[in-house]
């Protein structure tokens, strides 16, 4: 009986012994599964292509053997990103660039998700970019540019440092001289610059999405019919030039615009065409009222977001953090011109020795962050082209005061 025993358990342990070596042979010793290949598509504007390009080619030799990227950028203009991206946010770009005013508008229709590591990028950026990036004190993206904002290009071999005081003073030797000083005010953005800091107010109401303003007011130090015929007075120069940014670079370069207001995206063409002559300064006064109003400016940020609905939101959130780290920063700075919103990249000596970031950093003194609903630009553009023209209708301005803010402020 013991002997049967015996014998029955030899057999069951020669049964396990050759089902384990079974498993050992079916199961693949050697062949890996392949690793899925990480997709991202980034959308950025048309001129950063070759930058952004190779930025990937580091951001993919930094992260070697640790992913397949197939990378994709797509040209997206940065200030109807919002628009685009929120019209199929599951289909959208994983990675995009943005200006700030759009940041709150994406966070609240869920595209854009708070920053994870947001004690690292608060305590390596500018301020000013961190307010820009956030929502309610919470961090939804990631600065990269502070630089958003405009300021005074002007030729020195036509005007002395005090002749950029005074907007007026600069028309004055731009007539003379038969040249041309440019401001585009087809865009309610540049116009700003005359209501800005005359105790006249626009901005969000609570909701986020409608505007306040008094830019009709009719009482006041300053009232918005001294504004309006400020305009008038200014147009009605000989060497006044209403012209887009694009006109703004073609007249520097054929030497007919001697003075203009623009950004620092226009920093490399204007040094070339003016060389060692080009000059650069906050914004001049103007004459309002019998007083003279320092010209104000809306400052912002372009902004890193990473899709809510990105299939792959880690390496998604790496390619941000790596397009907007100092290096990569810098890169931008010497090969595009812009500011930087990485607080060491801007305090580098190459960036405060920028004449053109120098002005902006001037005229910070005398900005605020761009906070407008979607119905400010057309209402402003009307009444600002109305004056550009010299008033052609000839309707009060009152009146068309009133149609702008009413149009401003609709809901």
């Amino acid at each position: 009986m013991g002997k049967r025993m015996i014998l029955i358990a030899l057999s069951a342990c020669l049964i396990l012994l050759l089902a384990a070596c079974d498993r050992q042979v079916s199961a693949p010793s050697t062949v890996q599964p392949a690793a899925e290949p990480v997709a991202l598509t980034v959308w950025g504007a048309e001129e950063d292509q070759a930058l952004l390009e190779q930025i990937f080619d580091s951001f993919r030799a930094h992260y070697a053997g640790q992913a397949d990227f197939q990378i994709t950028y797509q040209p997206q203009s940065e200030s109807n990103c919002k628009d685009v991206l929120l019209g199929d946010l599951e289909n959208g770009a994983d990675v995009f660039a943005f200006a700030d005013d759009q940041v709150a508008a994406l966070a609240a229709a869920g595209g854009l998700d708070p920053i994870a590591d947001e004690t690292a990028i608060r305590a390596a950026s500018l301020p000013a970019a961190v307010e820009a990036a956030s929502v309610e004190n919470t961090l939804y993206a990631y600065p990269l540019t502070a630089d958003n904002g405009y300021f005074l290009y002007y030729n020195k071999a036509y005007f002395t440092e005090e002749d950029v005081q005074s907007l007026e003073r600069m028309l004055e030797v731009a007539a003379q001289a038969e040249k041309l000083v440019s401001m585009d005010w087809s865009s309610a953005w540049y116009v700003y610059a005359f209501f800005g800091n005359t105790g006249l107010e626009v901005g969000l109401n609570e909701d986020g999405l409608t505007n306040y303003c008094t830019w009709n007011s009719a009482d006041g130090p300053i009232r918005g019919l001294d504004v309006a015929q400020a305009m008038l007075d200014i147009a009605a120069s000989p060497a006044f030039s209403n012209r887009v940014d694009g006109d703004f670079l073609a007249g520097v370069q054929d030497g007919t615009v001697i003075a203009g207001i623009s950004g620092v995206w226009n920093a490399v063409a204007v040094e070339e065409a003016w060389g060692s002559s080009m000059g650069a300064s906050k914004l001049p006064v103007y004459s309002c009222a019998g007083q003279q109003i320092q010209m104000a400016s809306f400052s912002g940020c372009k902004l890193i977001g990473v899709n809510a609905y990105s299939r792959h939101p880690e390496w998604a959130a790496r390619l941000a953090e790596w397009i907007t780290s100092e290096e990569n920063q810098r890169l931008r700075f010497e090969v595009r011109g812009q500011g930087p919103a990485n607080m060491n990249a801007a305090n580098s000596s190459q960036v405060q020795s920028s004449p053109a970031i120098a002005a902006l950093l001037e005229q910070s003194n005398h900005s605020q962050l761009q906070r407008v609903g979607g119905k400010f630009w057309d209402p402003v553009t009307e009444f600002s082209t109305s004056m550009a023209q010299g008033n052609p209708s000839g309707t009060s301005l009152q009146a068309q005061l009133d149609r702008m803010v009413e149009g401003v402020t609709a809901r």
